[in-house]
């Protein structure tokens, strides 16, 4: 996976959230800078509280 692809934002299919890399995740201690792919296996979405696996690549 190159590192332009691993940056890129995810949005949450059920609420419309979207995880940006570059802003990270303040709420819960993701600084700056995590790629999607690297956030913790309990992580879900900071608003309706979806699973990772509910997430898709922005512009997919």
């Amino acid at each position: 996976m190159s590192a332009v692809e691993k940056k890129r934002c995810y949005y949450c299919i059920p609420c419309g959230y979207m995880y940006d890399p570059e802003q990270g995740d303040p709420d819960y201690d993701i600084p700056p800078g995590t790629a999607f792919e690297d956030l913790p296996d309990d992580w879900v979405c900071p608003l309706c509280g979806a699973s990772q696996d509910m997430f898709e690549p922005e512009g997919d």
